[in-house]
């Protein structure tokens, strides 16, 4: 039976106000048969969602979110961004009528208590001429009942039925007295009015709203920025002509055409002519690489000086900036574990909210303080509560940390890894293409019996059939000595060991010990030299033609540029570094010696490393395992968090949870502190969301009444409720602040 397909969705969702109505999504969803899992991320407003399409079809995914009072934004990338202007365009309208339309009530107020001159007429009909003033703000502000008591109907109360009840019950009590007082009683006055309560509290958490959703569109500030380097058209050869298209017409195969000055639109490979490319929006270097016939390009890239052709090869989704964005914004859709307190606790908040209400304003009903302090009571508790600042927490400070990460050009691929990377103890490297540039060169070769070049002759004819990297320098170095190469007449590549071949009737090897031990080759004459080139952190390879050993070929990995100062960084956060690698273990530690490597795990073969990691692991070690994300893949898998060194082109097939665009080990340290400096900020906002509510909601059912007289007045509550999630995402937002502690390309 074949495995069922899966298949994911991004769906952008509109109208939700609170943590409260992501988790309310995510249950309805799970309740769908062909849901495999689902994720609502309150902060960017989106769900994504794995389904089976054999038992659930996107179509039915939307009506499930409709069902629950939501609606979808359909039509892409424009359609999304549309939405989010046009929310934040509404409730800028929505601020200034609200407040305008306070004002009088405002004046009202304060001229009461200070003295201030009131038009007669009002002072005649203040009842009537206060109804009339705050009825169109709660008109504006419908939004909130309308969404409010339908959430509370559904029995799945949200922030909007706390509004709602709070606001709603200000206002129907000052209605009910109104219609007293118009009747002719004398059981009311004026002063028993609670219309300005109401009009203030809609104004307030309608200003809190404005904010937060400027706020929340800055946390993605990120992706706007990698989606305003894509291209918008690109000039093809179609028909013999050159013609502009767009971009997304733009089809594998076709011929592009580059002028000095314009990006490259997408990925390929020259066919014509030469240029210098500018590449530090992927690679941060900033000095343009020479491009020529044959070398590969990347889409976003600007071209300098030259003209050329190119043949497109990745186009579309699987460029190299399409995957770049997609990383990011899967990484900002995920949810950190973190967050499943704060879930957990938005599920339960509101219900608890109003019974704390209810219980506050009947117990001091019954102790005698009246209904209008009970009244108070009951609507400041509502309105000060607040699961938005909780729900806001860990989302912003994710979006805001996985998006500092990708300027500078460090890809954490979900806000787990974010978690965990800032947990890690033990970084483990591996030798070749990691700490080294996995481009060996030929250094020494030492023989007794022949001369040097009939022992690099021997070895470049065993390795010419090679596609080893140490192999290839021995070729190459053949090559620089102009000695001419036959055809072995058989080749066998030894794994872990070396290689055999056939010249002549003679048979070559060229390997290591182990190698020579099993074919019964002597080797002792040349252990003093072994020794010596392993000393120095060179690969020292024994050459032997019919069974007798012959020579030495020395080959050495040159360090890349910040191998060392990456791993006294690492040192100095207090992390343990090791390194994993292939060589013997005399080499390994000669090349750790030069870094300042802690412990060296050497001959260990390919397949072997992902049981290293996981023997750390079993010490206690939390793991990251630094690696080339082709072959350190189940290393990478093994560890606790996997750091693949990026390509730039293959960047969405890479293994690690981490990538690094740059080939700077430096990158390391900065996604290390990142994520610590993130998960600081996330236990920030956790702990004034936290201490915001804890505090505020006791306070405002009368806690400090008995001992200080103080009684937080219904519209502060309101303020403050509408300023907690500014506070929050404001908090998350200064992480744009962020400066890595070690110095990069590109930052």
């Amino acid at each position: 039976m074949g495995k069922e397909k899966i298949e994911t969705a991004g769906i952008p969702i509109q109208g939700m106000h609170c943590a409260a109505c992501a988790v309310r999504i995510e249950k309805a969803l799970h309740k769908s048969q062909g849901v495999v899992k689902a994720n609502v991320n309150f902060a960017n407003e989106k769900a994504t969602v794995e389904f089976n399409p054999a038992n659930s079809s996107l179509e039915e995914i939307y009506n499930i979110i409709k069902d629950e009072g939501y609606g979808i934004v359909q039509g892409g990338k424009d359609s999304e961004k549309e939405a989010r202007q046009k929310e934040v365009s509404d409730y800028k309208r929505k601020v200034i009528l609200a407040f305008l339309l306070s004002s009088p009530l405002m004046y009202i107020m304060m001229a009461s208590m200070l003295g201030w001159p009131i038009p007669q007429i009002i002072i005649d009909n203040n009842a009537l001429a206060q109804f009339l003033l705050a009825t169109p703000v709660l008109i504006v502000g419908r939004h909130f009942f309308i969404q409010g008591f339908k959430s509370l109907f559904r029995l799945v109360p949200d922030m909007n039925s706390l509004v709602a009840i709070g606001v709603g019950s200000a206002y129907t009590y000052s209605f009910v007295v109104t219609v007293f007082i118009l009747s002719g009683s004398t059981l009311f006055s004026a002063m028993d009015l609670y219309y300005e309560v109401a009009a203030f509290l809609i104004s307030f958490i309608l200003l809190g709203r404005y904010f937060e959703a400027i706020a929340k569109g800055r946390t993605s500030e990120a992706i706007k920025k990698l989606l305003g380097l894509q291209v918008k058209t690109a000039l093809v050869e179609r028909e013999g002509r050159e013609m502009e298209v767009p971009i997304e017409n733009v089809k594998v195969g076709d011929i592009v055409i580059v002028k000095p000055g314009q990006k490259i639109p997408v990925d390929g490979k020259i066919v014509s002519g030469h240029s210098s490319v500018d590449e530090s929006m992927i690679t941060g270097e900033s000095i343009p690489v020479e491009k020529i016939v044959g070398d590969t390009v990347i889409g976003a890239t600007l071209n300098k000086t030259g003209s050329f052709k190119f043949k497109a090869e990745k186009v579309g989704k699987d460029t190299a900036l399409s995957q770049i964005i997609k990383l990011v914004e899967d990484a900002q859709a995920s949810k950190a574990p973190i967050q499943d307190l704060a879930d957990k606790i938005s599920n339960y908040f509101v219900p608890t909210v109003m019974g704390i209400a209810i219980i506050a304003a009947l117990a001091w009903f019954f102790v005698g303080q009246g209904f209008l302090f009970s009244l108070a009571i009951f609507i400041t508790v509502l309105i000060i509560a607040c699961p938005c600042a909780m729900g806001l927490a860990t989302p912003t400070a994710v979006m805001v940390g996985t998006g500092k990460g990708a300027e500078q050009g460090i890809l954490i691929k979900s806000a787990a890894s974010l978690q965990k990377a800032q947990e890690i103890n033990t970084v483990v490297f591996d030798k070749t293409g990691t700490l080294t540039k996995g481009e060996p060169e030929v250094t020494d070769i030492f023989t007794e019996s022949l001369s040097k070049k009939e022992v690099l002759m021997y070895a470049a004819v065993a390795e010419k059939r090679s596609e080893h990297p140490l192999g290839e320098s021995i070729v190459n170095k053949a090559k620089q000595q102009k000695i001419v190469l036959k055809d072995p007449a058989k080749f066998n590549s030894i794994t872990g060991k070396g290689v055999e071949a056939s010249l002549e009737g003679k048979n070559i090897l060229l390997g290591n010990r182990a190698l020579m031990k099993e074919r019964n080759i002597s080797v002792e004459k040349f252990e003093p030299k072994l020794a010596e080139f392993e000393s120095d952190g060179k690969t020292a390879m024994l050459v032997a033609v019919n069974k007798t050993a012959v020579g030495i070929v020395a080959v050495a990995d040159t360090l890349k540029e910040y191998s060392k100062e990456a791993v006294t960084a690492l040192h100095q956060m207090g992390k343990q570094v090791v390194m994993i690698t292939g060589d013997n273990k005399r080499t390994g530690e000669a090349i750790a010696r030069q870094v300042g490597i802690d412990k060296v795990l050497a001959e260990v073969l390919p397949e072997d490393k992902a049981n290293e990691v996981k023997k750390l692991q079993n010490t206690g070690a939390k793991v990251a395992m630094v690696g080339d994300g082709i072959n350190d893949a189940p290393a990478l898998v093994q560890a606790d968090v996997g750091i693949a060194i990026g390509s730039g082109t293959d960047i969405a097939i890479e293994s690690g949870d981490i990538v690094l665009v740059k080939d700077d080990l430096r990158d390391v340290v900065v996604a290390i502190d990142l994520s610590r400096y993130a998960m600081n900020k996330i236990k920030q906002n956790f702990f004034w969301a936290f201490v915001y509510n804890v505090v505020g909601i006791p306070v405002a059912a009368g806690l400090l009444y008995p001992f200080t007289g103080l009684l937080l007045s219904p519209v502060i509550a309101g303020t403050a409720m509408a300023f907690s999630s500014v506070s929050v995402v404001s908090n998350s937002l200064l992480m744009k602040r962020y400066k890595p502690k070690i110095k990069t390309r590109g930052n």
